[in-house]
């Protein structure tokens, strides 16, 4: 691999800001652009090779700058009550619909007070003879 920049790590993209990551997916897509072209003027195998490469950098930027944003909007919303729907634990669509805990615990105001005042378990003292 004799031209262009050589793979890009995760890792190394973690620690750039924004503003860098944009710059080297501008470069990054300048090249493929190059690429696209020398692959239809028949340009030589290992230009034509670089093409897989570069196209995994930029997606490799693009994952990182998308981990970045949805990190930045869960700090965000960490400590609200309501959060948006893709930061909800999916689970599955049974669970999401299923009555909390709380709710399954709820008893009417009626059998609140039956509850009081007819406990359903009694205890009785029997007289020994």
């Amino acid at each position: 691999m004799a031209g262009g920049p050589p793979k890009h790590r995760a890792n190394e993209l973690r620690s750039k800001n924004k503003a860098d990551l944009l710059k080297s997916l501008e470069e990054l897509k300048r090249e493929l652009v190059d690429l696209r072209v020398h692959k239809v003027t028949n340009a030589s195998a290992g230009k034509l090779s670089r093409i897989s490469v570069v196209r995994k950098n930029i997606a490799r930027i693009l994952t990182i700058m998308n981990q970045k944003t949805r990190q930045a909007i869960r700090e965000h919303y960490k400590n609200e009550k309501h959060k948006p729907l893709d930061l909800r634990p999916k689970r599955t669509r049974a669970i999401r619909r299923r009555l909390s805990q709380r709710e399954q615990n709820a008893k009417t105001l009626k059998r609140h007070k039956k509850d009081i005042h007819f406990p359903r378990h009694r205890n009785f003292v029997l007289k020994a003879a």
